[in-house]
């Protein structure tokens, strides 16, 4: 692995454990709580989309007239991404985005998907409506990033802030609540982000930050310090959505 990589795992690594063993985890004990959790999370899977698409605009080509931009191995990568993220397939064997398998898993248990679908419904640029003050700062941190244009910083937000923190252990105890409710959905997002993360998606990203920051130490730091900004944002988040189980 890189050593630039391996420095930033070993600067952000308390940041992610804050994250990957969250209390609010264990504190899944009822439906309720699941739709509490996901009528937040998926403000976090909606905008995580912006970034995927941010990296295919910094990196391919996207207007016309057509041409061929940058590294034809990264130009693979983000769109390989792209497709298994935007047109993947969901628990019925149909096409769809990682977004709209989430918003089926939420009215398959129940949870409200009235507010983000009017969030996105009304959204014409990166000026984005308000929410509440928890998911607007989250998204504020994401979106301070897409502003920038900077690939390597979208690319550490992509890689360090979301790829891989959906832990093994939430996935269990999600599974082991459909048992008694209807969750099946929610347990194959969870269960697909993981296959994809875990298998192509995660080595993939950490290649992509490497030959995007090259030899350039302002750009490593850079990369550093985006993916604490959002680790810290996803705790954040997740205090508010414990303290509201509370």
């Amino acid at each position: 692995m890189n050593k630039n990589i391996q420095h930033i795992n070993t600067q952000i690594a308390e940041y992610k454990k804050d994250v990957v063993n969250h209390p609010l985890y264990n504190k899944l004990n009822s439906i309720e709580d699941v739709q509490k959790l996901m009528e937040h999370h998926v403000y976090a899977v909606w905008d995580f989309m912006s970034l995927l698409k941010g990296l295919q605009i910094e990196l391919t080509s996207t207007t016309l007239p057509w041409k061929p931009i940058g590294d034809n191995k990264i130009r693979r990568l983000i769109n390989s991404i792209v497709l298994e993220e935007e047109s993947d397939v969901d628990a019925d064997g149909n096409p769809a985005s990682h977004y709209e398998m989430y918003l089926d898993a939420m009215k398959e248990c129940g949870a409200n998907t009235t507010e983000i679908e009017k969030f996105v419904d009304s959204i014409t640029d990166i000026n984005l409506p308000k929410v509440n003050t928890a998911i607007d700062s989250f998204l504020a941190t994401t979106f301070d990033v897409l502003k920038t244009g900077e690939a390597h910083k979208i690319a550490s937000a992509f890689t360090f802030g979301r790829e891989d923190l959906i832990p093994d252990m939430f996935t269990a105890i999600v599974n082991d609540l459909s048992k008694e409710y209807k969750l099946d959905k929610f347990v194959y997002y969870l269960e697909r982000h993981i296959e994809l993360d875990g298998g192509e998606h995660g080595p993939l990203a950490l290649q992509l930050i490497t030959d995007l920051c090259g030899d350039d130490k302002q750009k490593w730091q850079e990369v550093e310090q985006t993916a604490k900004d959002c680790l810290v944002a996803r705790k954040v988040l997740w205090d508010v959505v414990l303290s509201n189980l509370r």
